[in-house]
């Protein structure tokens, strides 16, 4: 059987990866941080191992993964999902809010490859796969310093893609759209309604989307498929 690892598995876009993959055969553990009766309840829900974590923390994330392996023998798949957003003005952000951006996203993408790689390494076999986002592909206002994590991660995957390919380890991205989850709250339906209109596929997109991508990616039909940063956005932005 087919085992996933997903970051940031609790809600939104992770928990619709643990969802999706279970229900296709997948085994799946999960990480989270602080919505522990959200991750629990998913768990239960699926039959996902959820495992407490904070991506950018070294011992933590070591620790994780090895549960996962001890769990269920090996891992086909890694998927960095765990991220935090943050909005405005770069000189009014703080340092604080730029080191926890770059702990989650970029540092948390390195340490789980770093902690996954030697178990692929060894078996020959495995899929690796980042959230990264459309921002990191172009960039947006008020969204400066999450748009450079995110192209960071797209970087770095791109890559580590060469760097492991050998071993028949493939590395890829996810490079999602605007997605109705969490993040949005802050919006106004007039506010959504605006970006719907400026996609040309007329809607938002869902977790749901995001995650077959994910499941496609992590699977056999993908298995020629690496270093690419695929776009999941509607056509909001086409690179």
């Amino acid at each position: 059987m087919k085992t996933v690892f997903i970051t940031g598995g609790s809600r939104g876009i992770g928990a619709e990866m643990v969802r999706i993959f279970t229900q296709n055969g997948w085994q799946a553990a999960f990480t989270y941080r602080s919505s522990e009766d959200m991750a629990l309840a998913l768990g239960r829900e699926t039959g996902a191992l959820p495992i407490r974590c904070d991506a950018g923390n070294e011992q933590e994330t070591q620790s994780a993964i090895q549960q996962a392996l001890k769990q269920f023998g090996h891992l086909d798949a890694l998927i960095h999902n765990a991220g935090t957003s943050y909005t405005g003005l770069v000189q009014d952000m703080s340092s604080e809010d730029f080191d926890d951006l770059y702990a989650v996203h970029l540092r948390g993408a390195f340490l789980c490859a770093k902690h996954v790689l030697p178990h692929m390494i060894s078996r020959k076999k495995g899929a690796i796969l980042f959230v990264s986002s459309m921002w990191g592909q172009v960039g947006a206002s008020c969204e400066s310093a999450y748009s450079a994590m995110k192209a960071g991660v797209i970087g770095f995957a791109k890559a580590l893609a060469q760097e492991v390919g050998p071993s028949n380890i493939r590395v890829n991205c996810l490079c999602p759209g605007v997605i109705e989850t969490d993040m949005l709250r802050q919006y106004t339906e007039e506010d959504k309604q605006a970006l719907r209109n400026e996609t040309p596929l007329m809607r938002l997109g869902t977790p749901g989307d995001i995650a077959s991508a994910a499941l496609f990616l992590c699977g056999n039909d993908a298995s020629f498929i690496t270093g690419a940063a695929l776009n999941v956005n509607g056509g909001f932005v086409i690179t």
